[in-house]
């Protein structure tokens, strides 16, 4: 369908959006002037699958946010990353902080919702048609991939009657919502499975309070399985009759291939999982390799990644089925649950990634020994069975809705570049809300 089109610049004159990037120059912040409490600057790295993370921005001082006349961000606003990585969209929740926007990311702001609607210009800045205009002018200079504010002004908007923009942002808006409510679910879900694993195999909760003759708040059969005294190890005091253990000896850490040496055959092929997939949660763009490979090595939803070199994380994979590429092992447990072994790793990832951090004239790794010095606490079977009744259904709800919100991400990924080209008609009296 040939809808009409008008230029940002067009758009611009008649009143109906404005496209405004951050503060180049001397007017941007300098860097005495980032501060751990203040008006938040948004960059391109704070923004994540259509959400503003502005838990995590740096933030800026008063001295700097007024000097700062450009790129002052509002509620409602959809943010654009422009330089170096550029494409990332987000939307800017009606409750969000104050905050601006960097040199590298844009606003792009509805003033007239009867001739644009914000839902639809959401969806339509994360469509193919906007992001192969995106594309056809990221390499405009010789430095880093860039689309000036200046180029951002001759870009196209598709703009089909407002009632139509109107149901094609509800359709892809309510993907939306049920993405980010899966999302934030997962997050609570984490939050909570490590908050329990702390308070229990850390810090000793329990334990503690049972030796002061206090209540743990826990139901009693829980409680009981606690012991109520400590004893002397090489860790100092732990729970008594608990033992000390290493990483390596609750699970196996299976490296993965040098896949180059797999192509893929006449028997198909699988998207190779390295740390870039890793990071991304994806196999979007991946290298294929040979389906032909022993089992150990093909990675599936819910298996545990740990990437020992160059950029550590350690995930509970919900990206699809893939292969084990080399630098990551696949950690699995013939005796101890999943999240014991993948709670235990990230107790101590930050120390290794201290170790990878400090190998300056290689690529910052960690060895297998230094999983065997990893120690951890082996409390007794009835207590860790009890705990994985507990614990074990949160890592799993946490996986199912990873992979739940991947294939939602997808549907939206296929319905939106039908909906802005028209491709799929949209019946006068659809009516959409917010997926339950």
């Amino acid at each position: 369908m040939n809808w009409p089109k008008s230029t940002v610049m067009e758009l611009q004159r008649d009143g109906v959006l404005l496209v405004e990037d951050g503060n180049h120059g001397e007017s941007r912040p300098r860097p005495d002037e980032f501060v751990k409490r203040g008006v938040a600057f948004i960059r391109a790295a704070d923004m994540d699958a259509s959400d503003v993370l502005f838990d995590t921005a740096s933030r800026i001082n008063d001295v700097a946010r007024k000097r700062i006349t450009k790129g002052i961000g509002a509620p409602g606003d959809i943010l654009l990353s422009h330089k170096g990585t550029v494409g990332k969209v987000a939307l800017v929740p009606d409750d969000a902080p104050p905050f601006v926007c960097s040199p590298q990311t844009t606003f792009w702001r509805t003033l007239k919702g009867d001739r644009l609607d914000r839902r639809y210009l959401h969806a339509y800045l994360r469509s193919p048609y906007f992001h192969q205009q995106l594309a056809s002018r990221a390499g405009e200079t010789d430095m880093a991939p860039y689309v000036s504010l200046t180029s951002q002004r001759g870009l196209h908007v598709l703009m089909p009657d407002i009632d139509i923009q109107r149901r094609i942002g509800s359709i892809v808006g309510a993907l939306d919502a049920k993405i980010s409510v899966e999302r934030k679910i997962k997050g609570t879900l984490a939050d909570i499975a490590r908050a329990l694993f702390q308070s229990w195999f850390v810090d000793f909760d329990p334990v503690r309070a049972k030796s002061l003759g206090s209540s743990s708040s826990l139901p009693a059969s829980l409680e009981s399985l606690f012991p109520d005294t400590f004893e002397e190890s090489e860790l100092g005091q732990i729970p008594s009759g608990w033992t000390v253990g290493s990483l390596d000896q609750i699970a196996h850490f299976l490296n993965g291939l040098a896949l180059q040496r797999f192509p893929p055959n006449e028997n198909g092929s699988l998207p190779v999982i390295k740390i870039a997939q890793l990071k991304a949660g994806n196999t979007e763009g991946a290298d294929l390799a040979s389906p032909n490979l022993d089992p150990g090595y093909i990675v599936q939803d819910g298996d545990v990644l740990f990437s020992w070199s160059g950029s550590l994380e350690c995930v509970v994979w919900s990206g699809g089925k893939g292969a084990l590429n080399q630098h990551l092992f696949k950690v699995t447990s013939k005796d101890y649950p999943k999240w014991f072994f993948y709670l235990w790793i990230h107790r101590h990832l930050d120390e290794f990634r201290r170790i990878a951090a400090a190998k300056a004239t290689t690529m910052g790794h960690i060895q297998r020994y230094h999983l065997s010095e990893a120690k951890i606490l082996l409390p007794h079977k009835k207590l860790l069975d009890a705990a994985d009744r507990i614990i074990g259904p949160l890592i799993e709800s946490i996986n199912v809705r990873a992979v739940q919100s991947k294939i939602l991400g997808r549907i939206r990924d296929l319905l939106l570049p039908k909906l802005i080209s028209g491709e799929l008609a949209i019946e006068d009296d659809a009516e959409f809300g917010v997926v339950k």
